[in-house]
């Protein structure tokens, strides 16, 4: 009988304070198994190419590479990887609203909504 094995690659990853206080409060409120994570994710679309994916799943996917980050798992495949490696997620509030923002140094441009990127 084979055995599965998580992918090996390498992606850099993390939540700031605030993003990570804003992921828990999330988990807290949803009765979740204790595999359930962050799926973030970059799926095609948006008007600069590119958008990201934030989701709570119940657990990850055979091929997902898996980030333990202060005790929230964080989920991402391997075709998101390759764009977010060096990215930092961020939880800002503005008069405007607030929301997750992602700093990602692989960015090569964004819309001006800052939901979509190009790379």
């Amino acid at each position: 009988m084979a055995t599965s094995q998580r992918p090996k690659f390498v992606v850099d990853l993390s939540l700031t304070e605030e993003a990570l206080t804003q992921v828990k409060g999330f988990l807290d409120q949803e009765d979740l198994p204790a595999e359930a994570g962050l799926r973030v994710s970059v799926l095609p679309g948006g008007c600069s190419g590119f958008k990201y994916g934030l989701n709570i799943e119940e657990q990850a996917l055979e091929d997902d590479m898996i980030i333990d980050h202060e005790g929230v798992r964080i989920f991402v495949d391997a075709f998101s990887a390759q764009y977010l490696n060096g990215t930092t997620i961020n939880y800002v509030e503005t008069l405007q609203g607030s929301g997750f923002a992602f700093e990602n140094p692989k960015a090569t441009g964004g819309c001006g909504c800052g939901s979509s990127f190009s790379a």
